[in-house]
């Protein structure tokens, strides 16, 4: 396994790896309208490309495919981190969230905030993550659970 920065020519692979891990890992907690809604078949490339690019964006590669990647901004919000849902519990999103913490410290944050899904609340909480509040959002006319964390970082 190999972490790095993304790249732009990761763009296709990164949305596809997002797309597979709502609509499997997240099944259990959210109806197929919810998972259509927060990960719909058709995204908006440009948004996507615009958001990897403006965040500080890693992937993880093993075999010559990305098999997690995550993004943070610069002000500590941690918004996203996927896994290939084949990789699950291998330590992938620990890798990735261990540099995106180290990153946002190095930045001079003294907190990291991210709003969890049903599904990664309990990874965020055994990471050190408190819930703040929880949150209904409405993506494309449907509502959606979610929980606002945070976490105090060095």
């Amino acid at each position: 396994m190999e972490i790095r920065l993304y790249q732009p020519s990761d763009l296709e692979e990164v949305m596809h790896l997002f797309y597979d891990n709502v609509h499997s890992v997240c099944a259990k907690d959210y109806t197929n309208e919810q998972l259509d809604a927060w990960a719909p078949k058709e995204a908006n490339v440009y948004r996507w490309e615009s958001s990897l690019n403006k965040n500080h964006t890693l992937v993880v590669i093993d075999n010559n495919h990305i098999i997690g990647f995550g993004n943070i901004g610069q002000t500590g919000y941690l918004d996203r981190l996927y896994v290939d849902c084949q990789y699950l519990h291998q330590g992938v999103g620990s890798l990735i969230l261990d540099h995106l913490e180290k990153y946002a410290a190095a930045k001079g944050n003294t907190h990291m905030n991210t709003q969890a899904s049903i599904t990664s609340k309990p990874f965020f909480e055994a990471r050190g993550y408190t819930c703040i509040e929880k949150q209904i959002v409405e993506r494309r006319g449907v509502r959606l659970k979610r929980y606002l964390m945070e976490k105090k970082i060095k």
